[in-house]
């Protein structure tokens, strides 16, 4: 499917897309089925189980985008200026010939109406070829601080 290099590139355009606020073209890389998971309480490992503060399917993700499109979500209002780096990326050993499996770290920093935040996590997501692209097929965010009083994510993490 991709190789390591590969890979990184794909991250590394997925975090370009996201901070320039390219929500079609980010949504692109998304598989049919995808699962969009951002996690509170630790590692929760059971979305069924336990409050997210993401939790979306394919659907729920053309919804966000639409909505931050629209210029009615107020809290984007002006549009955060992002910038994230994405390190740390490895290929798990777990990863199939149908999917990879790729964990990797993160830090953003948002910055609107004279405040700058500071996101912090790791991720995991699991690629997939399909109509012969490669898509996200499932993403899962795990903040280092999401146990604790959390801002409002009103982009995309």
């Amino acid at each position: 499917m991709l190789d390591h290099h590969g890979v990184e590139q794909f991250l590394y355009r997925e975090a370009r897309l996201m901070d320039t606020h390219a929500y079609d073209t980010w949504l692109e890389l998304w598989a049919r089925t995808a699962h969009y998971w951002i996690p509170c309480n630790g590692d929760d490992i059971d979305v069924t189980r336990h409050v997210s503060l993401v939790n979306e399917d394919r659907p729920g993700l053309e919804d966000r985008v639409q909505r931050l499109k629209s210029g009615a979500h107020y809290a984007q209002d002006p549009p955060s200026r992002l910038s994230r780096v994405v390190s740390n990326v490895e290929l798990d050993q777990d990863s199939s010939p149908d999917a990879l499996v790729v964990h990797s770290t993160f830090n953003l920093s948002a910055h609107r109406r004279r405040r700058l935040d500071v996101v912090a996590g790791r991720v995991t997501h699991r690629l997939v070829l399909e109509d012969g692209q490669v898509r996200i097929a499932t993403k899962k965010v795990v903040l280092v601080d999401n146990d604790d009083t959390i801002m409002n994510l009103t982009y995309l993490v």
